[in-house]
């Protein structure tokens, strides 16, 4: 039976021509949608067109299968990449994490309440630490500890927690393991790393440290999606502190923190909401 839906996201990207607005929008008011929320963006460097468009049912429930259908003859003459999903299903994501909760509490929390628009199935991590705070919040905890020698089976094991959970999205809250080649790209767009962001500057153990040593005066956080480069991964979100003379190492240390956790919940409500769409090494991001 073909899947009912009220609410849909249409998002694209082709070549820029004339006329693409104005045929979407009339295909699907024949369709029986209503417009609720549309942005569009022109790369004039690669004239590349993307469009992230919110669309309503006034008919009642629709078959998401004719609606596909029917959007594929505008989707062939522009030659689009596109995706079109149901606007009211809530993303299933995985959170791996270490040994720090900062990132993870935020996530948890954040979804508990209702203000993060996914369904958290799971957090896989390498270590024990965060396991009471995630069976505070009710939601499983899988423990996978890994050594150079298990990694590819570990890595199986997170890949199989994905499928048996139904995860969509894997979200890197400070999980200090470097994936694969072979599983980043198996979560090819799949998957959302979160790092400070002194890199390349400042590796290693206490970079906030190192960063004190330095006497910088911002630090920040940034969020991306993983590639097999590391750290290098077309970036969703950024967001930066001023600090001075006058903060320790422990209070840059905080701060940082504090950034990078909501850097990260942005990033995965935006991939969450379909806000996202690919531009070679970079995206566009529809936030509003």
């Amino acid at each position: 039976m073909s899947q009912k839906v009220e609410e849909l996201i249409l998002k694209f990207s082709c070549d820029d021509q004339p006329g693409i607005v104005a045929s979407v929008a009339s295909l699907f008011s024949l369709q029986g949608f209503n417009i609720r929320e549309s942005s569009q963006f022109e790369d004039v460097t690669t004239k590349r067109f993307f469009m992230r468009t919110l669309l309503e049912s006034v008919e009642g429930p629709k078959s998401l299968h004719d609606v596909e259908s029917a959007f594929h003859s505008i989707a062939d003459r522009y030659r689009m990449n596109w995706c079109l999903c149901d606007g009211r299903k809530k993303a299933k994501v995985l959170i791996a994490v270490s040994q720090w909760g900062h990132c993870l509490n935020n996530l948890l929390n954040s979804w508990k309440r209702g203000t993060l628009p996914v369904e958290i199935v799971g957090v896989v991590s390498n270590h024990e630490e965060m396991r009471s705070l995630t069976e505070w919040y009710g939601v499983p905890y899988h423990y996978l500890p890994v050594t150079k020698e298990t990694k590819r089976e570990q890595e199986a094991q997170i890949l199989k927690v994905m499928g048996d959970a139904g995860a969509e999205l894997l979200v890197l809250a400070r999980y200090m393991q470097i994936l694969s080649d072979d599983l980043c790209r198996a979560l090819a767009g799949r998957a959302i790393n979160i790092h400070h962001s002194f890199l390349p500057g400042f590796k290693g153990a206490k970079p906030y440290h190192q960063a004190y040593d330095r006497g910088v005066k911002l630090i920040g956080a940034t969020a991306h999606y993983v590639t097999a480069e590391l750290d290098e991964g077309p970036i969703i979100e950024q967001a930066v502190e001023r600090v001075t003379h006058a903060n320790s190492p422990e209070e840059l240390v905080e701060l940082g923190r504090d950034t990078e956790a909501v850097v990260l919940q942005r990033a995965v409500r935006w991939h969450a909401e379909n806000r996202i769409l690919l531009n070679g090494g970079k995206t566009v991001v529809f936030t509003r």
